[in-house]
């Protein structure tokens, strides 16, 4: 893919974001073109460099996991001098991407109309917890919390159990693949109109947007979702069941395919059986089915019955650790890990971008940075800044170099 220019190719982006939502979708950016300044904090950085452990030679993985393909410049925002250069770093840019609080912006005077009158074209994208305005806005949005007040805990985890979380931040991600999507679309309009906008978006209203059936249930039907662990609340049977040696997952979604599930365990007559006839009637009766089904999954190997009922044309899975998944030949066929230099690491295996275009997939240009790592380098090549000038913005205390 590197032998056209990427489709954001051309795009400077000036990244103030810090966390996961705001990085997640400057990391995007980066990946297809865009040129992603990431400013941080002199003292500390970003909050995810302290995120651990585990941490490898003093880097934190889960920074490392959020921050490929970007640049970092460290600046402080509470001098005089940090905040004017900030705006005129803003000045270049063609996307400022942010996730302070409601007001902090236009407080330290780079709020979007300050920014949007120095650059018309600029688009402005702020991700908050709970939006600009209502009774909420002044919370802090931390995944987790956002999760909670949002009802995605509340249909997560086993009947018999406490609410649970995903594994992984799924509501910042999902709330920074909307402002990537966002942005893109943002700056296809600018195309046609020469001006740039503002985009606001939220953790809450991911969450929501996210409820998806649960959230159509209660609207339409009045009914509240509760947890059904790995299983389906309107598909029986679509879920993880033991097997003798661990755990595999088998979607039943349809009448055609119960059939072949009944067949393939030993008990065709299940197809046949009042109780779970259609799909209503296994849902009706989902813990007589369950039961059944696991009596006989429990008799061999997740290794067989993947086999026997794939071959069968059921869809169906082993329930991997992480480690087997990253492992499995399918992420090599696909290019989904690389190896690259790092500049405290030696060499460090990452993650890589996951879109396609034109039958390729973009390459990791550059490893997550060290803090400050290209202060000097982007002030010189965004705002022509000699030697000089950037020795008295470190003196004043506004930078810090790499």
């Amino acid at each position: 893919m590197e032998a056209s220019p990427l489709p954001l190719t051309g795009v400077a982006v000036l990244d103030l974001s810090r966390a996961v939502a705001g990085p997640v979708c400057a990391m995007m950016l980066g990946d297809y073109g865009a040129d992603v300044v990431k400013l941080e904090r002199p003292d500390g950085g970003d909050d995810t460099r302290g995120w651990g452990p585990p941490f490898v030679h003093g880097q934190s993985t889960y920074f490392l996991g959020l921050n490929r393909n970007k640049r970092s410049i460290a600046v402080d925002l509470g001098t005089p001098e940090g905040r004017a250069l900030t705006r005129a770093l803003a000045r270049r840019a063609d996307v400022v991407l942010e996730n302070f609080r409601p007001g902090t912006m236009e407080r330290l005077g780079l709020g979007y109309d300050t920014l949007a009158a120095d650059n018309p074209r600029l688009i402005y994208c702020s991700i908050s917890g709970f939006g600009r305005t209502g009774p909420r806005r002044e919370q802090a949005g931390f995944d987790v919390m956002v999760s909670g007040f949002g009802g995605l805990l509340s249909i997560t985890g086993y009947p018999d159990g406490p609410p649970a979380k995903v594994g992984v931040p799924v509501l910042d991600m999902a709330t920074g693949l909307s402002a990537f999507g966002a942005i893109t679309t943002a700056l296809f309009a600018r195309e046609r109109t020469g001006r740039g906008t503002r985009v606001d978006l939220s953790l809450f209203a991911t969450q929501i947007a996210m409820l998806m059936n649960a959230a159509s249930d209660y609207l339409v039907a009045g009914q509240v979702m509760g947890r059904h662990g790995t299983a389906h609340p309107s598909i029986v049977p679509y879920q993880g069941f033991p097997a003798r040696d661990g755990y595999l997952l088998i979607g039943g979604a349809n009448d055609r395919l119960f059939r072949r599930i009944a067949e393939t365990l030993g008990h065709p007559e299940w197809a046949d059986d009042p109780r779970f006839r259609t799909n209503a009637d296994r849902v009706r009766n989902r813990a007589a089915l369950e039961a059944a089904m696991e009596a006989v999954l429990r008799t061999r190997d997740v290794a067989d019955w993947v086999a026997a009922l794939t071959a069968a044309g059921v869809p169906a899975s082993p329930i991997n650790t992480v480690d087997r998944a990253l492992e499995d030949a399918q992420v090599e066929a696909l290019g989904l890990v690389c190896e690259l230099p790092h500049p405290a690491l030696g060499r460090v295996r990452l993650t890589t971008p996951h879109i396609e275009f034109g039958g390729a997939r973009p390459v990791v240009r550059r490893p997550p940075p060290l803090l400050g790592q290209h202060t000097a380098e982007v002030l010189q090549e965004w705002l022509g800044l000699d030697a000089g000038a950037i020795d008295r913005l470190q003196a004043a205390g506004a930078v810090a170099l790499g």
